[in-house]
């Protein structure tokens, strides 16, 4: 009897004791585990993510530089699948069998329950024969999304691209992005992100169990709407950019050209550049290795981050701050023996002796001599020491936007080279140097180096008599066509206005008066304003340079070029300045045909170099000032400016 009763108790314990199991397990699985209430939701509820459309960019006459098109990302949800056709659903995306197994690998580190990509950016093509069997794929359905189409493939550096999203974008934007999202990484794509990305969206939809689409939840009650990124409006006349691109092709250069009475970029050429299309599609991850392993670097953006020598062009920025100095004025003459004499007989030789010269004629023939004479009055004719003159003298150049970023919207622009007098003192050992030991700095070259942009602005400066507004590619935001106030903002360039018409005449004359250097580029009917350049080059064929603007009165474009290890300025780069102003202003080209055809024919690209050779920098003493020339019996100081920017950063 008493072993009956112990028996009945050691049951009811058994009982009890696996219900209690029982009710923790329920429990746990609807208090705690989500997983099951998760693959319920999702064998009738599919949340779908809705992406926005970028924002479309337009040029200045309202042409469309970029658009969207459609693409159709597969994603998984790797608890669902079962009973798949391995075989079918590789051939209809086009992947082989270890590229499935890797991406269902990935889907399931990611999350079981969760969907996830499992091969995007899809072609209408694919999408079309991958949704006639969708319904045989369980767990597996599409999203649909834009990417970025280029119709005429014009301006890559400038439009930049957009890829997707890794850890750091998501961290930095605070969970506005998610995985699979993608950015703007380069360009104006970047630069104008929070713009053009827009707001996505949500739709709940019912789906069956093959994952067939059954309708709205609840009437659409819980969707949210995708809202469209802005659309902007840019500074860029297409035609002339494509021309302008047509022109360097087989080029290694810039081509920057700026409305003076505005600051917008009409054309914004980085060459050689690339087709932007590359950066889009399944493909994009062997177009992008493949254009950072070119040796001609089309990724580089070169008229905000290549710094060159100015050249015979900064002679321009000399005359005009040396007026505003009182150091010459108009009528100053220095005598031309064919060569500037400095540090105890050594000479900066000019191209021909030019005699009596006063400010108009040294532009016109661009005199070397005339701006040794006017740079060793700013240095060392000003009864201050002479590091204290060379402060000053740099604080005016800097005014022309020298030797500091100007502002453009776009990531990356590089503020040239300007040294300090710091920079000349540790140098030399003592603060007692002058003029001759930097007279190189007097004709734009040495230790100088400036952007393409920097170029072109110092152009539209002269073309406004002393004043710029920041260049800017972006001349308006969204429907209303909103201003950024920074690119309304006037900015002097500290030289009075009378001290240019001087200037403006003797670069009338390179172009428009027989024996000019430009003269072989002059434009009927329109008094173009011009001034070559050859900036020399240690490594190679010396640089050719060319800045303008046009017309003399009321100017509506300041250009410059540059032409790589080309020569002579007025041989390569004026010819491009000249069609593209005409092209401009005239809507056609009148320019020799047999100089077009050299221009439009000619392959200046370098053979690229199998091993870089040492670069050999050589430093002169206190004793030993530098000179800019390649003379067979002079000292040359040459310092490569990358070499240089480390040393003086």
């Amino acid at each position: 009897m008493n072993g009956l009763f112990e028996r009945k108790y050691i049951i009811q314990g058994i009982f009890i004791a696996v219900a209690a199991i029982i009710a923790a397990r329920l429990s746990y699985l609807q208090l705690i585990d989500k997983s099951y209430l998760l693959s319920a939701n999702n064998n009738v509820l599919r949340k779908m993510v809705i992406y926005p459309a970028r924002g479309v960019i337009l040029d200045r006459n309202g042409e469309v530089l970029v658009q969207n098109e459609p693409v159709y990302d597969l994603l998984v949800t790797p608890r669902e699948v079962k009973d798949l056709d391995t075989a079918l659903l590789c051939e209809l995306v086009g992947i082989d069998k270890e590229g499935f197994q890797r991406r269902m690998a990935t889907a399931r580190s990611y999350s079981p329950y969760k969907a996830s990509q499992f091969e995007k950016q899809l072609p209408a093509t694919a999408y079309a024969k991958l949704q006639e069997h969708l319904y045989k794929f369980r767990g597996f359905y599409i999203q649909n999304r834009t990417v970025r189409s280029y119709p005429d493939s014009v301006a890559a550096q400038f439009l930049g691209y957009i890829q997707e999203v890794n850890d750091r974008d998501i961290e930095r934007s605070n969970g506005f992005y998610r995985p699979g999202d993608y950015i703007g990484a380069s360009g104006v794509e970047s630069a104008y992100e929070d713009l053009l990305r827009g707001q996505r969206g949500v739709k709940n939809v019912m789906v069956d169990a093959f994952n067939r689409p059954q309708g709205a939840f609840a009437e659409g009650r819980y969707d949210t709407l995708a809202v469209a990124g802005d659309g902007l409006i840019s500074s860029l006349d297409k035609d002339l950019q494509l021309l302008a691109e047509k022109l360097m092709r087989n080029k290694i250069g810039s081509v920057v050209a700026i409305e003076p009475a505005t600051g917008e970029i009409l054309t914004f050429v980085s060459s050689p550049g690339y087709d932007p299309n590359m950066m889009v599609g399944r493909e994009r991850g062997n177009n992008y290795a493949t254009l950072l392993q070119d040796p001609y670097k089309p990724m580089f953006i070169r008229p905000i981050q290549a710094q060159y020598p100015p050249g015979s062009v900064f002679k321009v920025v000399s005359a005009l701050t040396a007026q505003q100095a009182g150091m010459i004025d108009e009528h100053t003459v220095f005598n031309c023996p064919g060569g500037y004499r400095y540090g105890g007989g050594r000479i900066m030789r000019c191209m021909h002796v030019d005699g009596p010269t006063q400010l108009i004629k040294s532009i016109q023939h661009s005199c070397n001599t005339y701006y040794g004479y006017t740079y060793a009055r700013m240095i060392d004719q000003r009864g201050m020491p002479s590091a204290e003159s060379y402060d000053l003298w740099r604080e005016a150049v800097m005014k022309f936007g020298i030797g500091h970023s100007l502002g453009i919207d776009l990531p990356g622009e590089k503020s040239g080279l300007l040294p300090t007098s710091e920079f000349y003192t540790k140098r030399y050992g003592n603060a007692k140097w002058g003029s001759s030991y930097n007279i190189s700095l007097s004709i734009g070259q040495g230790e100088m180096g400036i952007t393409p942009l920097q170029m072109a602005n110092v152009m539209a400066i002269v073309a406004n008599r002393g004043f710029y507004y920041r260049p800017h590619l972006i001349k308006a935001i969204g429907e209303q066509k909103i201003v950024k106030p920074e690119f309304t903002e006037k900015i002097f360039a500290g030289v009075d206005e009378q001290y240019y018409e001087p200037v403006i005449e003797g670069m009338s004359r390179v172009v428009n008066i027989p024996g000019g250097t430009g003269y072989s580029v002059r434009i009927a009917d329109i008094e173009m304003c011009g001034k070559t350049g050859t900036a020399q080059n240690p490594h190679g064929q010396d640089h050719a340079v060319f800045f303008a603007f046009a017309p003399r009165e009321n100017p509506k474009i300041a250009i410059a070029v540059v032409v790589e290890n080309a020569g002579f300025g007025g041989t390569w780069a004026g010819p491009i300045v000249s069609m593209l102003v005409e092209k401009y202003l005239k809507d056609t080209v009148t320019l020799p045909q047999y100089i077009q055809d050299r221009i439009y024919n000619a392959d200046l690209l370098p053979k690229p170099k199998t091993a870089k050779p040492q670069e050999k920098i050589v430093k002169t003493g206190p004793n030993k000032p530098s000179s800019p020339h390649k003379e067979p019996d002079e000292e040359v100081l040459f310092v490569h400016h990358s070499a240089l920017a480390r040393r003086y950063e």
